[in-house]
């Protein structure tokens, strides 16, 4: 299986910054380690351009990010401090979310079903001219955009399952049919002023297992119902989890590893070219987050080495365009 990374290009944090900058490292050499890439498959994505961040984002945004002029107020909501370093990796980062995508788009061309996952993204606070909660750039929106002017894509349907509500692509993408934008979160979490997304599901404080994917279930049906996506940008956030500082949920690991059989079963089953990105993740223990993100890596891989012969499914998607 493909996987992007952009762990060598390090946004450099103060010390103590509650920002776990070394879960992206971590969670690479885990996949390394596991075997999961073989040759060529682990890769460094390409950093997205100035022309391509303007698809979604203003001019005036990304000249400050780029010049370093973002006011200091601007700054500390986003929560990282700038440096050339932080722009370039969150260029980088996009880039991972678009070449996971096509990869997924090419594979399932030859094979039926294709997947690939970027060790990084899921930068959903992000709007079009601000961005905020440690996200720059919307890699999501930018994926999105950028395959359906290409010709890579029509139709694009993001399931977001970080316990944050994904108001940047909400926002972004409201009133584009194109794009169905479904996110299941906290309902009292960050962001506390939110937007609307094509579907959102609010989840209590403390919801455990069972409520969590009978609610996702029913959304994934709703969602994959309501546009004939041609590919899924899936955001596999580790925070629902009940160990997690910021989560504020009581879903358990295996629970978790229930909502990645629930979407990437649903996704190969409709032959959707299917990119994964990982979102946030504050497990009181790094390794926590990183055991989380690797399943979610580990189980996409079993599903891709399975898919190499075209499903029905694939072959009515093709019989009708």
């Amino acid at each position: 299986m493909k996987v992007f990374y952009s762990d060598r290009f390090v946004l450099p944090l103060p010390e103590g910054h509650r920002f776990p900058m070394a879960k992206y490292r971590m969670l690479r050499e885990r996949v390394e380690a596991a075997g999961i890439c073989a040759g060529g498959d682990l890769r460094e994505p390409r950093a997205l351009t100035d022309e391509e961040l303007l698809l979604v984002h203003t001019e005036g945004y990304i000249e400050s990010l780029v010049s370093g002029s973002i006011p200091d107020k601007a700054a500390r909501r986003i929560g990282f401090p700038w440096s050339p370093e932080m722009v370039e990796r969150c260029r980088r980062t996009c880039g991972g979310t678009l070449g996971g995508a096509l990869v997924a788009i090419e594979e399932a061309r030859r094979s039926g079903w294709g997947v690939a996952a970027n060790l990084a993204g899921g930068t959903h606070h992000a709007f079009a001219h601000r961005g905020e909660g440690f996200c720059v750039f919307n890699d999501s929106a930018l994926a999105a955009k950028l395959l359906q002017r290409n010709g890579h894509a029509e139709r694009v349907v993001v399931i977001d399952t970080d316990v944050h509500q994904g108001n940047g692509t909400a926002a972004i993408l409201e009133g584009d049919s194109s794009v169905f934008t479904f996110s299941i979160h906290g309902a009292k979490n960050f962001p506390f002023n939110k937007e609307r997304s094509d579907l959102d599901i609010p989840l209590d404080d403390g919801t455990g297992d069972d409520e969590y994917l009978e609610s996702l279930a029913w959304g994934l049906d709703k969602s994959l119902a309501a546009i004939d996506a041609d590919v899924a940008i899936f955001l596999a956030g580790a925070d629902p989890f009940e160990g997690d500082r910021l989560g504020r949920m009581s879903v358990t690991r295996e629970g978790l590893a229930g909502r990645d059989r629930l979407v990437l079963d649903a996704l190969k089953e409709r032959a959707i070219p299917t990119v994964i990105t990982m979102a946030g993740g504050y497990a009181r223990q790094v390794s926590e987050t990183v055991d989380i993100h690797f399943e979610t890596v580990r189980y996409a891989a079993s599903l891709h080495e399975g898919s190499g012969q075209k499903s029905q499914a694939s072959d009515r998607k093709e019989d009708s365009r």
